[in-house]
């Protein structure tokens, strides 16, 4: 009876530690479990933080794609503008000198074929048609007339393509005379570059009727018409 108590009573005390061992491993058990579920947890939290980083860079890159594409379509649509316009620029220019060119040619031919045909007679018609146009002028134009002669002490001057005679001379003087109210002198002079007619000039005041001058101004008349 002495000996048996005290081995039931190191059973019982290696029972209990036993029982502590297993419910500490339990515990550690628990614990590692634990543990393992939060570990499972992070890494499904970090897998959806990754995948969601990953996501936001592909829709940045994407992003950003699209941006520099369409940057770079819009640099390509001004320089293809760029480019139209100084072409369309080019061809206006080339089309402009060529037809500059013809007119200029066609004035040269014109002067030449005018000046071939161009005579006393034809000289004749344009200052008649000079004579008898002076009497038309209307009031303003003969206001600026008479002042050009009063401001002026010159006399005035008339080129004419072939030499006038007396006639042609005194019966300008007279039609400008009763025209204005004014008597200035009469320079008569020729200039064949007229071919024929006659340019009568007082100051800046210009009277034109021949063939060069027409001939001018129908060139000039039609560059300016092309530029309106």
């Amino acid at each position: 009876r002495f000996f048996y108590q005290p081995v039931l009573t190191v059973i019982a005390r290696r029972r209990a530690g036993i029982e502590k061992t297993l419910a500490d491993a339990k515990t550690l058990h628990d614990d590692a479990e634990e543990l393992q579920a939060r570990y499972r947890d992070r890494l499904a939290d970090w897998e959806k933080e990754r995948q969601q980083a990953r996501e936001r860079l592909e829709r940045e890159i994407e992003e950003e794609r699209i941006q520099s594409l369409a940057e770079l379509q819009s640099e390509l649509d001004r320089q293809r503008e760029k480019a139209r316009v100084a072409d369309a620029r080019r061809q206006a220019d080339a089309t402009q000198k060529a037809e500059q060119a013809a007119v200029n040619q066609a004035a040269r031919f014109a002067s030449r074929l005018l000046g071939q045909t161009a005579g006393p007679e034809l000289e004749a018609k344009l200052l008649e048609m000079v004579i008898d146009e002076l009497p038309q002028l209307s009031a303003e134009q003969i206001g600026t007339l008479r002042n050009s002669w009063d401001q002026t002490s010159e006399p005035i001057i008339v080129a004419s393509g072939f030499p006038l005679s007396d006639g042609q001379r005194q019966r300008l003087h007279e039609a400008l005379r009763a025209t204005t109210g004014k008597d200035l002198p009469l320079h008569f002079e020729q200039d064949a570059e007229l071919l024929a007619g006659v340019r009568i000039t007082l100051g800046a005041w210009i009277l034109s009727a021949n063939l060069q001058d027409e001939l001018r101004s129908f060139a000039e008349l039609e560059h300016n018409g092309r530029h309106i």
